[in-house]
Order: C-alpha cells, then structure tokens, then sequence
C-alpha cells in the first residue's frame, strides 16, 4: 500500500478524517471541502491484478458482446453530442482519449470525422481497441506522460471514469492542460458524490471500490479545475445507455450487498425484449467541460458596485476600492449608474476614465438587482466581488474573503456581519423598533433558506457576496430588486457551491440615513424566490 500526504489535495487542508474502509483500504475525508480519497493506495501491483482482462464485463456469447458494443455505442453518441453543444456546433480536428479501455468512444468520435488517439493503461484492453478502430487512429499502450516529450498538441482531450484511478490528480490535469492547444477543450466523465445513487446507497454506493482513490463532489472538482488553470467550466449529468441484462451483469461481477440480489430479483422474471431494452439513465456520473486558459501571475478580481442616490458616500466608497492592494490581485471597479436624483451620476463620471474603473449608465432605476445584473454582464475578472456604494462594509476584509479562493480553499465566499448572529445584525439608534423588526426578518429568512435548501448558513444576504467567474456559467439571472440576494445564493447553492462564511465588519445605516428596503413589499418578493427557485429548472 501507498501512503498518501496528510493534506487535501483540493483546498490543502489538514484536517483530515477516517470515515470507513473499503475491504482493507481506508476511506477519508476533508472536513473544509468533503473530498474523499483512498489512504493509503493500492499498490502498482495490487492494481496490475485489478485491471486485468476481467475487469471489464465479461461474457463468452457473441450475442452479449454485441448488445454491450451497442450500449456503449449510443452512450459514446450522448457524450459526443454534449461536447458538440458545448461547443456550439460539430466537432473538428484532433482528439485524445486517456483510459479508452476496449476504444467504444474513439470509435464513434472518429466516425464524426474526428482525428483520434487513444492510450490505454491496460494492455489487454489496448489490443482490443487497436482491433477495432484499425486504421481510423492509433492506440498506445501507457499512461499520459508518454505523450509529453512527442510535441504533440490536441484540440480535445478526453478521459471517461480516469480521474478517480490516477494517483495525482492534479499532476495529471498540469499534463491534459500542457497537451491542449490553445483554447483546447477538456472532457472528464467521474462519479460524483452529489448524485442520486451516492446518496441513496450511501457507503454501499457500487463506485467506492478499491481502484477507485479518488471521490469528488461537483464543487471539489471544479476547485481542481480552475486551480489547475482551466476555465469556463460546466458540469451536465452523465447519463449512460443500458439495459436491464447489463446492469445485472455488472452488479454479478461486481457484487454490492442487498442492491446486487434486489437488481437480480426483479431481472429474472422480465422478458428477453424488455432486459434488452435500451434505457438511458443518469448514472453515477457528471460531465464537466473546460477549456484551457493561460498560466497568470496575478488574478483579477472584478468588484460591482450599484448606484443610485449615493452622492454622500459614492466618493469614498470609489476612492477606497481603488485604493486597496492585495497581493496577486488586480482590483477592476465596474460602477453602474441607474439615473440618480442627486449628484450621484456626476461624481461617477470623473472617474469614468480611470483605467481600472468601467461605468454602466442606465437610462432609469430598475432596482439594486437589476443594476448587479447590468454589472455581471460586464465583469471579465477571474473573481466577482459585490460591493455596496455607502459605508456599512469594511473594504480591508478583501483580503479575508479572497485568501479562500486564491488559495483553492473555495469557490464561492460569503462576508457573515456580526459573526452571522442575527439580532446582532442591525442596530438603529434613532429607530430601534425598525432594527428589531429587520433583525427578526433576517432570522426568519435564514432560517427558512436553510430549511428549504438544506444549507447551514448564518448570513446568506449578506452584501460580500466572492465567487469565481465561472460559477456563473450556465445561470440565467431575473430578480431587479433586493430579492436578487436571494437569487444568486440560491442558484449557486443549486449548482453544487457551498459557500464558507467569513465573519466581516459591518454598520449598518438607518432608513434615516439612506436605507433603501421596502419594509411591505420586499419580504413578499423574498417568499417568492425563496420558493420559486427551489423548483425553477436551472
């Protein structure tokens, strides 16, 4: 057996825990980020005997090997068309497939015209697809690192169910982004701990298995993603062709306690055409598309700021974001202007030159998230960061709130006021009737979001909202007013981001003194998109 490092390979924690064994090897998890790892791992020869020709299903009937060559087939056409719609149309020029077992998915890219090469750890499972692509492409026999020293590049990159048996996965990602070219496109299908099965079957969940050392979540994925220079991430479901026959072939080979005798039992009665029946599921698996960026030597951070009627505070809100340093950051200010009343909108445009600084005039209030929205629209910053236009927020708790993300620790950030204690939350001196009214709201609030979305968060309506750009991919945003804080902490919860809580500084400001929620109408706007987007389709 292998020992691993003491320390999560995603966010570089060190708090590690056991949580159970798999036959002989342990099973532990990160407590900051929830990545599952085997320690210590199999031995070079311990998983020599796993991948043997037995590893794949094995059936001696021609008709069997057929109706599997077919499954795997229409599975290899889905995978093929997700890439397609990620990239806006058909697929052209070269593709490496990493792990491509018995070449089922190198077959059927190479049909779409595609160039392909494929490399196989097992040599047996390589002799098989050279068999069947013949002169369409070639395949290797090794691992990754082969193909570094031969200068060759490619336009895609592919590894189906390969993630979780490398030793390294970040050493691995460095080689995938080192042979794309430019812009090129990487493919990866794994098991994840956020679907179905892996909740439903818990530690008996058939892909904790002992050649499997790695367990990622949608959010420790991406973490590794984007902490290994890749960028404009999506994640889709995998779903996968089978059949009734091939699934009770798999859990045979591959037995699971109580699911393999449940699966048998209600196989055994039904008809040939129905245990042949085609079915596409969603599996185990997630797809998650990247492309490669370059290598940079400092990060971005794109701060938004909305303004409306901020002439007392917009100038030294402007002059302290533009003022801060982080190291390894370049703060970008993105201002947007919704026709204030005031001389908010002249003191915006002597700064509308400023080199770090972009300004978003509308033509009239639509409300503070429809303003947010405006600026999302502009932000090019590896992070987004929003921040208000008056004084309630210390702009020195930056460097809090982006240590998470530069270091990989997390990917979305929220600034907790007051520790995230509630009827600590606001404190009125001329109307303390109202900050206890507002106080309870919050507590109300939260609670109910943490109910209804099964998170355990203090302050999600908290102004010091950080997340990586990419978090945003695929989200479409509605919400104009302050329900929009509700918006975004909820979709982003949807996707898989958890977010950790910072404890910031906060004073909050008086309706007296600019406070701008609608005490009547804003809680009901709330209540709606606290239960709108629980089932709204993302």
């Amino acid at each position: 057996m292998i020992q691993s490092e003491k320390q999560c390979h995603v966010c570089s924690g060190r708090k590690i825990q056991y949580i159970f064994s798999i036959k002989s090897f342990r099973v532990e998890k990160c407590v900051a980020c929830g990545l599952k790892k085997l320690n210590p791992q199999p031995t070079e020869q311990e998983l020599s005997e796993i991948y043997g020709p037995q590893y794949f299903p094995l059936t001696d009937n021609p008709e069997d090997k057929l109706h599997a060559t077919q499954l795997k087939a229409r599975t290899a056409d889905h995978y093929l068309d997700k890439l397609e719609l990620y990239m806006g149309g058909p697929l052209t020029g070269h593709l490496l497939e990493v792990g491509c077992g018995y070449g089922d998915f190198l077959e059927r890219a190479a049909a779409r015209g595609l160039s392909v090469t494929g490399i196989e750890y097992s040599a047996h499972s390589a002799e098989v697809a050279r068999k069947k692509l013949g002169d369409k492409g070639k395949v290797l026999c090794g691992t990754i690192t082969q193909f570094l020293s031969a200068e060759e590049q490619f336009d895609f990159i592919v590894f189906v169910d390969v993630l979780e048996h490398v030793r390294n996965p970040r050493a691995f990602l460095r080689n995938v982004h080192k042979l794309l070219r430019k812009d090129g496109v990487s493919m990866a299908i794994v098991p994840s701990l956020d679907s179905f099965s892996a909740r439903l079957m818990k530690n008996k969940w058939m892909e904790f298995k002992p050649e499997h050392l790695w367990y990622f979540s949608k959010s420790t994925l991406k973490q590794l993603f984007y902490g290994e220079h890749f960028g404009k991430i999506r994640v889709v479901p995998a779903k996968k062709t089978l059949s009734f026959d091939y699934i009770a072939q798999h859990f045979r080979q591959y037995p699971v306690r109580f699911y393999s005798s449940l699966i048998n039992f209600l196989q055994s009665p039904l008809p040939r055409f129905l245990r042949r029946l085609p079915i596409r599921v969603t599996a185990s698996g997630i797809i998650m598309f990247a492309r490669k960026k370059e290598a940079q030597t400092y990060k971005r951070l794109s701060v938004i700021m909305a303004a409306y009627n901020e002439g007392s505070t917009i100038r030294g809100a402007i002059e302290r974001v533009l003022a801060k340093k982080m190291d390894g950051v370049e703060i970008g200010l993105i201002i947007v202007e919704s026709n204030s009343t005031d001389h908010t909108g002249e003191i915006i445009q002597e700064y509308q030159e400023h080199d770090r600084v972009k300004v978003v005039w509308q033509e009239k209030p639509r409300g503070k998230g429809n303003a947010i929205r405006a600026g999302l629209q502009q932000a090019t910053g590896d992070y987004i960061m929003i921040q208000d236009a008056d004084d309630e927020y210390d702009i020195e708790d930056y460097d809090a709130l982006l240590d998470p993300l530069v270091n990989g620790e997390a990917d979305f950030v929220l600034g907790a006021r007051h520790g995230g204690n509630a009827w600590k939350m606001r404190h009125f001196e001329d109307q303390r009737l109202a900050s206890h009214f507002l106080n309870f709201g919050h507590w109300f609030f939260t609670t109910l979001v943490n109910l209804v979305y099964g998170v355990r968060l203090k302050d999600p309506f908290t102004m010091y909202k950080v997340f990586r750009n990419d978090c945003l991919n695929g989200i479409a945003f509605e919400c104009n007013r302050f329900d929009f804080d509700f918006e975004l902490v909820i979709k982003l919860v949807r996707k898989g981001y958890r977010p950790i809580e910072i404890p910031v500084n906060y004073r909050s400001r008086s309706f007296k003194e600019g406070k701008k929620v609608n005490v009547v109408r804003d809680p009901l706007t709330w209540l709606r998109a606290i239960i709108k987007f629980r089932f709204q389709k993302l």
